[in-house]
């Protein structure tokens, strides 16, 4: 199977303190991984790496196949992003923020009404693309973000802590319809939490604490391996021995 995202060698530091130690990632297409970690981790700053907002000088990043030193456009075409903090304009409306965004990546008109009415339905917010951004609920907007980021088909989808500040259900429902993708549409999708509630037995589960990889597998496959009862105790373990060592 083809490699959606590769992450060779990668490190990053700010000042005297490094932030990622010698990071590799390999991500196939049509998965879904979950980035799991504490605040701190290092998870943001990998994920600026991978959109280039943040630079490195060691290490190599590609995305859908190209390098980002060499071909950072054409890597970015590849990618749809949700950040922690939501970047959403909360005095367009829903369909106005959609049609910017289009346009950024270049998308006729055509394109771009088609790609709307698809994602508005994917998400069950047809109804509400002619209300103020700033009216809807957390949700709501998180929605639209995670709308808004597969306009464009992207290959990878990455999303940062999306589920913060939701409640169960909404965070039960967005994580469905996430995992979804990889299955309907070959979508890799790279999601990072510090909720272990929220990585599944069949989901692939990428351990990073304190900058580093301490675990890169099939999570059902982990808690076997490691005689753990739940990802809870599993993170505790693979933690406790990180900070031992």
């Amino acid at each position: 199977m083809s490699l959606a995202l590769s992450v060779a060698g990668l490190q990053f530091g700010y000042q005297q303190k490094t932030v990622l130690h010698n990071v590799n990632l390999n991500l196939e297409q049509g998965r879904f991984y979950a980035l799991l970690g504490p605040n701190g981790a290092g998870k943001s700053t990998l994920f600026n790496l991978l959109c280039q907002l943040l630079q490195s000088a060691e290490g190599d990043i590609f995305v859908g196949g190209h390098d980002t030193a060499k071909a950072p456009r054409k890597a970015l075409a590849a990618l749809g992003i949700v950040f922690q903090q939501s970047t959403l304009d909360l005095d367009l409306t829903v369909y106005q923020n959609l049609n910017y965004h289009a346009g950024l990546h270049g998308m006729s008109a055509s394109a771009t009404k088609d790609a709307i009415a698809r994602e508005l339905a994917r998400f069950d917010l047809t109804g509400r693309q002619h209300e103020k951004v700033r009216s809807l609920n957390g949700g709501h907007r998180r929605r639209v973000e995670i709308a808004r980021a597969l306009l464009h088909e992207p290959a990878i989808l990455l999303l940062d802590e999306a589920s913060v500040g939701l409640d169960m259900p909404t965070r039960d429902s967005i994580n469905r319809h996430i995992r979804d993708l990889c299955s309907e549409k070959g979508i890799t999708v790279l999601s990072s939490t510090h909720l272990v509630d929220e990585v599944l037995p069949e989901d692939n589960l990428i351990l990073l604490h304190q900058g580093n990889i301490l675990l890169d597998m099939p999570c059902q496959t982990a808690l076997t391996e490691y005689q753990a009862g739940d990802v809870k105790a599993l993170y505790r373990q693979l933690t406790t021995q990180d900070e031992a060592a």
